[in-house]
């Protein structure tokens, strides 16, 4: 009986540790990337703080500053990815599913401006760009089936006009992070840009 109690009550113990576990690493991923939206800066002691947790915690589930990047990084890569995959039309002609694309998910992907910022200032440019494979897949099949439908340029490679989305969807970001211009303004000029750029002669 008494192996039996202990048992149960281990698991319980077990139990409650993984839970205060998950909540705590979801509350440093959360606070992270709120600092890191308003300051690519941000030290540790910072994100401890933000996240309410100690720094023995804090390095106890990302034991460096460019993990809690590399976490945050990901985590707002996969929720643009669902974006992205829920904005997607394939009705549309090219041009009109590719603005309505790049309106639907700019709100979000605008934000992260000061984000990118700190993972390129802090992680390989080959690992960043390597994280961005999910959402850049949506892409460059857009651009393929624009292309089979004679709406997009064919004069150029695919990956080229893949490549140049991915950085102007980058300076546009760092136009905000910097508040050259407005979300909305970069969004627009975004748009417009990319279209002029994909569009056939």
């Amino acid at each position: 009986m008494g192996g039996r109690t202990g048992g149960r009550a281990g698991a319980e113990t077990g139990g409650r540790r993984r839970a205060d576990a998950e909540r705590n690493n979801a509350a440093i991923i959360t606070a992270a990337t709120e600092l890191f939206v308003r300051d690519p800066d941000a030290s540790m002691t910072d994100i401890a703080r933000a996240a309410g947790v100690g720094r023995v915690t804090l390095y106890a589930h990302f034991p460096s500053r460019e993990d809690v990047i590399r976490a945050v990084l990901r985590q707002a890569i996969d929720q643009s990815t669902e974006v992205i995959e829920g904005a997607r039309s394939t009705e549309s002609p090219p041009a009109d599913a590719f603005a309505h694309l790049i309106r639907t998910t700019w709100p979000l992907i605008g934000r992260f401006g000061s984000l990118y910022n700190a993972a390129r200032r802090t992680l390989p440019a080959e690992e960043v760009r390597h994280l961005h494979d999910p959402p850049m897949a949506h892409v460059r099949e857009l651009i393929v089936q624009g292309r089979e439908a004679g709406g997009f340029r064919t004069d150029l490679p695919v990956e080229w006009l893949v490549n140049a989305v991915y950085a102007l969807l980058h300076a546009a970001m760092e136009e905000v992070s910097a508040q050259r211009l407005s979300q909305v303004e970069a969004g627009e000029a975004l748009t417009r840009t990319l279209l002029d750029a994909l569009r056939a002669d």
